[in-house]
Order: C-alpha cells, then structure tokens, then sequence
C-alpha cells in the first residue's frame, strides 16, 4: 500500500530549495547557490555567552512551552530596532522560525485555491512554492532594472483583483535590484488606492555596501495599515538560530497567530531568548559594518570576475547589497542543463527557471557572492567558464 498524496504535491520529487542545500556541504563543490552567510563572520563568542545566560538564568523557562506570539523581552527588542524605520510596537510583531515560516503562514492565512497573487518577475522561488501549496496562481508583474514598474501594477490589479502582491523591493532575490525611493512612492500610491494589500519581504535591507538607505514600503503614508512586512535575524546574525519576525497591524496579527499554532505551536525559547539577550548586549550595528566590508569585496569580485569572462551579448546585475548577482546568458543557453556538468566540475549555481511565474527565460543564473572569498570566487567562475564555454 502507498500513500495517495494531495493534489497539490502531484508531480512533485524534489524541490530547488532541497537541490540547492544538497551541494552546500560538499568540500568539492564551490557553491555559489545557497544565499548561505560565511560561517567565519558569525559571532560565535558573543551567542556563546547569550545562550550560556540564557540557560544559567532562565533555563527552565527556555526549556518549556511557551506563547505563540514571541517572548516579551524579545518582541521588545525587535519593536525598537524596526521603529528606527517605521513606529512598531510589539503587539504588532509575531516571531517566527524564520522569515520562509512567515511567507507559508501569510500564504496560508489569506489564500483560497485559485487566489490571485501577483509577483515580481522573477521572484523569490520559494515563495513561488509556498503559495502555489496554497492553491494560488501567481501573476507576473512587468519590471526593470528598478523593480515592479507601477503602471503594470496597477493594470495587473484591474485585471487580476489579487488577494496580494509580494514584493522584495530591497536587494532582491534572485536580481540583487533594488526600488528607489520615487519608485516606491509611486508603488506605494497604487496599492493605497486600490486597497490591495502588500506582502513586503525585506531580510537583506541591512546589508546595504552603498548608495543611499530607502524605508520599507510599509512605511510610507497609507501603507503601515495594508502591508506585513517580513524580517529575520538569518542574513545579519546567524541561520541557524532560525528566528524571523513579521509586522503587520489588525485583526491578520492573530489570524497568522492561530496558523502559526497549527504549525509549530511556538519558535524555540531558547533561540528567542538568547537572540533578545544578543540583542540587548552586543552591538549589532558594529557586526553587519564588518560583514558589509567583507561582503563587498565578494561583490566586485563577483560582478568584476564575471565581466571579464562572460560572453558578448550576456550581462550581470551589480547589487548596491545583499547577497547575489542576476545572470543572463542569452543565445538560447539553459543553464538548467549545463548544471549537473558544473557540479562535476566543482561548482555549483541556481538556474534561474525556477524564479519566474510564467514564461522563464532559461538563460539565466543565480550567483551568491557571500559564501567565499574573493580567490575562491575567481576559482569558481574559472570552473564555470569552462563548463559554459566561456574560455573558449
């Protein structure tokens, strides 16, 4: 006897996530798939210390259950640092294991099968996943260098009457593009006038290498009340803590609430807490100022490597942050076949089919800059020209 799966999982082996995690422990493989932080950058003294406090002061506490909606003394810090953007109090957060938890609880708390969400193209591929599970059809948006371009969001919404748009408008997944402030008023101004809520992910606006910082969508005028913006502790202090937190103001606070209960009853205590006492006695700001530096240097030498071996006709995003590069190759190459012959070689990418709603262009690539330094990156493109033909 086998089990019968849901219609939705029909068709599904394997997921780009899990192929992309596949290839990030293997020694002989440089990967530039995963958007992995560089374990040598993490403060491991320092979280060391807080969960060492944690357990000796709280230790029964940590080891209990405990809320759905967060820990107070977290939540307290998490409503300060947000505030310095946009007022949040911390009745308006719930934490998460993750910010990928708070796009499946949003996905699951507003969308019937056959809902509407429209995204950017392309877009987050997991969040692709975690809505298309909840039996939505995802929209494409038009967009340019800049991201969405307002007027096509605002006929995608006559046409379409989405239950939402999710847009990364900061150092995007997979481009690395970022929306200026005017783009983003003018965003801002249609989704105000249509009603249409905004599902705002935002977990690498901290890693900002230059150019000046632009506030969150949510909190320009109007949008506070009509977006859940997402946030998470994995780009800027360590993965495997596992805490996101969203923002959000009304009654979808405790909607989100109750599916979060459904899910997972609660994040880790222990992870909550040693993130509030990381956050209350460690200078955090100081941390990120020292990846940044860091993660720069792999940026140029990324985007400088890859200009000097790409063929004519291809082109490459420069990100002014966050953690990847947007290849388009161009000339009817699919990077999706070309992948099994580089992580022979030695090296691994996301091909970029999978980020796209509909019609993607097969030509394109995901880089992830952050994971090595700037030699092992020149090492790594090497291997990828030769696999690609590019030294040719």
């Amino acid at each position: 006897m086998s089990f019968e799966l849901a219609s939705r999982f029909a068709g599904v082996t394997s997921s780009p996530v899990r192929d992309i995690l596949s290839v990030v422990g293997r020694g002989d493989v440089i990967s530039f798939a995963g958007g992995i932080p560089d374990g040598s950058l993490f403060e491991v003294d320092d979280f060391r210390a807080a969960f060492d406090h944690v357990l000796a002061h709280s230790g029964r506490r940590a080891l209990q259950y405990a809320t759905t909606h967060g820990e107070p003394e977290l939540l307290e810090q998490l409503a300060a640092r947000m505030s310095r953007r946009l007022a949040t109090t911390p009745d308006d957060l719930q934490v998460t294991s993750g910010s990928q938890e708070g796009i499946y609880l949003v996905g699951q708390t507003l969308l019937d099968p056959g809902d509407v969400v429209l995204v950017e193209q392309p877009t987050y591929l997991a969040a692709v996943q975690a809505f298309a599970l909840a039996g939505a059809r995802l929209v494409a948006v038009a967009t340019d260098e800049f991201g969405v371009l307002p007027d096509a969001l605002d006929a995608a919404i006559l046409a379409h009457r989405p239950k939402f748009t999710y847009l990364i408008p900061t150092f995007q997944n997979p481009t690395g593009r970022s929306m200026p402030l005017d783009r983003r008023r003018e965003v801002a101004e249609v989704l105000v006038r249509t009603g249409v809520p905004l599902l705002e992910d935002d977990p690498y606006g901290e890693l900002r290498f230059e150019g000046e910082e632009v506030p969150p969508l949510a909190s320009l005028p109007g949008m506070g009340a009509q977006t859940v913006l997402l946030n998470s502790a994995s780009k800027v202090m360590a993965p495997g803590v596992r805490i996101g937190w969203l923002r959000a103001e009304g009654p979808i606070l405790r909607s989100i609430e109750v599916a979060k209960q459904a899910v997972g009853l609660q994040s880790a205590v222990t992870d909550q807490l040693a993130v509030a006492h990381y956050l209350a006695t460690c200078d955090l700001d100081a941390h990120i100022g020292r990846v940044v530096r860091i993660y720069r240097q792999r940026r140029d030498a990324m985007v400088e490597g890859l200009a000097a071996r790409l063929p004519a006709g291809a082109d490459v995003t420069r990100p002014e942050g966050g953690m990847f590069v947007w290849v388009r190759l161009g000339g009817g190459v699919d990077t999706a076949v070309h992948l099994p012959s580089a992580v022979g070689a030695g090296v691994a990418y996301v091909p970029g089919w999978p980020f796209f709603a509909s019609d993607p262009d097969r030509s394109t690539m995901r880089l992830s800059y952050v994971t090595n330094s700037p030699e092992v990156i020149g090492e790594g493109l090497d291997r990828l020209a030769g696999v690609l033909g590019w030294a040719d």
